[in-house]
């Protein structure tokens, strides 16, 4: 075993060795990419007084991310298929370390904004690298546990992102925030090029650029849209930006149903497992995301919690998350996707009902079985949907099916923050407007004063904004620190309203969608298809029957007649030249040289068939190339028998049937050329003349037929019968 993993994986005839070191690599990528949005969290205060930061510049700051990463992941999955998975990870790594080191050196807010745009290219890279590989290497009997862990890993990010930025706040600026990601990518890095083993399609076929451009502009500009519309109103730029967006989608969907070679086969949505599993990973997240969004606001604003007992308050949910990754891995292959996708979503949603019962008073202990609900749903649901979505996409595709899924996460991820928090902060402002009418700071004329706008605007735009100016009013102003307490005090209860409102939409989504789900996803019989219990998976694609014989197997079968036959003029069932000449051998009397005179050869009549089959005999070059051939079809028969298991479909027989088939062949044309070449070579005789006319081995054997015939009929007991 050498040190660096250089074999590739396709060149492997039996499981990488250091499988579950690489899903390690696999996992850290993963949790660098997740920890990037979930940091944000508790460092957007800090970065927002530090940067001054409007509220439309905090929104591109975590728009920034988003939108690149929700995009590109589609496109940069099958760039990865078609030259090396492997080198997408690396590069996407080290994209991730330059944008993390130029977050943490920038003050400016444009600075910040282009680094965080250059982390989410990088995650779009890293993100369906990761899965791809993941499938790519571990055999299909171990894939559904492989992609538990790699499911469970993003329930730890979500923890893990604000624990670790939490810690540094405590002694350092927002800026260290950056630089988590960068110790944890070099390690990937490294680990990458040691444990992971070299991955790429065989036979992808050309790129469609055109599809992956429609693609590429089709999310972008919808999460752009949804984004800044929710955020900001539905105004003439977020309406260009959609109509950008539908057209686009509408583009896309016709040039993929005409592409030889689609960048995503969208006839494949007539799956059920793939549409159902498709539509469970973006309306959970939708809801999750937007449900984390608010619950981590209550927590550090309305609760005081600091950055690190944020995050350690949210460790429950990363806790849950493994839990129920257990439960699934445990149950999917008893009862099917569709129970275990739709119980999680179902848990998902009670959680989120619970949401609806949260008032001003709640404690952590009300968000406690929060939590845990939540993190046991992503648990249940999120694997089983992943690796039926993976399963559905034939291996010269996996950078598909791993940008499908990663987009379906990211872009329900980007719509829960974009539309909940929109609902959410709507009914913020509907709460504390009221109360703000007292807000003080107003002149003589019913102006208020610059500071005193900038403090109402940041009152009335969250509940962060309104903590923040309490707390100034009551640093530079002793007698309005009154007026500071009841502002926090409104602002909470206003909030607390807020999520009460927004949890009931997000748990009809939730429920609405639970039920769509349920009717999508097949039963267990129907999902066996499809699931990673079935060996192997098989994409939905037009299936056709694989020939008997392609043209290399013909053309082999061509070269050993050729070898193997002596050309004659007749065309009818000629016996090959081997056969002609052992029947010569046995045929010729076997005389005493002393009865048969010197002058005549014993083998006058076989001689020209020996000088011919001595003209013909193999080559060491002919043998080397049966040998060759011989080998490639072993090799490509345990290539085929590596992707079978248990249970195999029709397809995966006919492939093997197939490969057996040529395999035998080829072992057949190895011995019979082998068997040809060791064949006596005829003894030197003296050259006579002939004293019949030459005779072919056809001839020959023909006469000897009718010779033999002749007499056994001669000598047959109906002669001796009386006449």
């Amino acid at each position: 075993m050498t040190l660096l993993a250089m074999t590739p994986v396709q060149d492997m005839h039996k499981p990488y060795s250091r499988r579950w070191s690489a899903l390690v690599v696999l996992c850290l990528s993963l949790l660098i990419v997740v920890m990037a949005n979930t940091s944000l969290l508790v460092a957007a205060p800090s970065m927002t007084l530090d940067l001054s930061l409007t509220s439309s510049d905090l929104q591109w700051v975590i728009d920034g991310y988003t939108v690149p990463y929700a995009s590109l992941m589609l496109l940069c999955g099958v760039i990865g298929d078609r030259y090396s998975r492997r080198g997408a990870l690396i590069l996407g790594l080290i994209i991730f370390v330059a944008g993390s080191i130029a977050g943490a050196l920038t003050d400016a807010t444009v600075g910040v904004i282009l680094a965080r745009i250059v982390m989410g290219v990088a995650a779009a890279i890293v993100m369906p690298a990761t899965l791809s590989l993941l499938v790519a290497t571990f055999p299909k009997r171990e894939r559904a546990t492989a992609v538990t862990v790699w499911a469970a890993t993003s329930g730890l990010a979500i923890a893990a992102g604000p624990l670790l930025a939490g810690w540094l706040l405590e002694s350092f600026t927002w800026h260290s925030t950056f630089l988590i990601n960068v110790p944890i990518a070099l390690a990937a890095i490294v680990g990458a090029v040691v444990l992971v083993p070299p991955s790429r399609a065989v036979d992808p076929g050309a790129i469609d650029w055109v599809g992956g451009l429609l693609s590429v502009l089709a999310v972008s500009t919808v999460v752009y849209a949804i984004i800044e519309g929710m955020h900001f109103g539905w105004t003439v730029g977020p309406l260009y930006f959609a109509l950008v967006g539908l057209l686009s989608i509408v583009g896309f969907v016709g040039w993929e149903l005409r592409h030889p070679n689609p960048l995503l086969d969208v006839r494949m949505f007539s799956s059920r497992i793939l549409s159902g599993a498709t539509l469970a990973v973006l309306v959970f997240f939708l809801v999750t995301f937007g449900a984390i969004y608010f619950v981590a606001q209550y927590l550090q604003f309305a609760l005081g919690y600091g950055p690190v007992s944020t995050g350690v308050h949210l460790l429950p949910l990363a806790g849950a998350v493994f839990v129920g990754s257990g439960i699934t891995m445990w149950l999917t292959p008893k009862l099917g996707p569709r129970i275990t996708v739709t119980a999680g979503m179902v848990v998902g949603t009670l959680s989120v009902v619970s949401l609806i019962g949260i008032d001003p008073t709640a404690t952590y202990s009300d968000f406690l079985p929060v939590l845990t609900l939540l993190g046991l749903a992503i648990g249940l649901s999120v694997s089983p949907c992943t690796d039926a979505i993976m399963g559905e996409f034939p291996d010269s595709k996996l950078g598909v099916g791993g940008g499908l899924n990663d987009t379906a996460l990211e872009l329900g991820g980007s719509l829960g923050i974009a539309v909940l928090g929109s609902v959410l902060a709507a009914s913020y402002r509907q709460g504390i407007e009221g109360f703000l009418q007292t807000f003080p700071g107003k002149q003589p004329n019913g102006q208020y004063t610059g500071q005193a706008a900038e403090g109402l605007a940041a009152s009335q735009d969250s509940l962060a904004g309104a903590v923040i100016v309490s707390d100034i009013i009551r640093a530079q102003n002793a007698f309005l620190s009154g007026f500071a307490d009841n502002l926090q005090a409104n602002a909470v209860a206003a909030f607390g309203d807020a999520v009460t409102h927004t949890s009931l939409v997000a748990a009809v989504v939730f429920g609405v969608g639970t039920v769509i789900v349920a009717l999508l996803i097949p039963s267990r019989s129907a999902a066996l298809a499809t699931s990673s219990e079935r060996i192997p998976f098989e994409p939905i694609v037009p299936f056709v029957v694989p020939p008997a014989k392609d043209g290399a197997a013909d053309r082999e079968v061509a070269e050993l007649e050729q070898l193997l036959e002596r050309p004659s003029a007749a065309k009818i069932e000629k016996p090959s030249a081997r056969h002609a000449l052992r029947a010569a051998e046995e045929d010729t009397p076997k005389v005493v040289p002393k009865v048969v005179p010197k002058t005549v050869p014993t083998r006058t009549v076989a001689e020209p068939a020996l000088v011919d089959a001595e003209l013909e005999r193999p080559s060491i070059y002919q043998l080397a190339s049966k040998v060759y051939e011989l080998d490639a079809s072993v090799a490509r028969q345990a290539r085929v028998d590596a992707k079978s298991g248990e249970r195999v479909t029709i397809h995966q027989l006919a492939l093997s049937n197939l490969a057996r088939t040529r395999r035998v062949e080829a072992e057949e044309a190895l011995d019979a050329a082998l068997e040809f070449s060791d064949l006596p070579v005829a003894p030197a005789t003296e050259p006579v003349q002939p004293a019949a006319p030459l005779q072919t081995f056809y001839q020959r054997a023909s006469k000897q037929h009718a010779n033999c015939t002749e007499f056994k009929e001669r000598s047959s007991s109906m002669w001796a019968m009386p006449l």
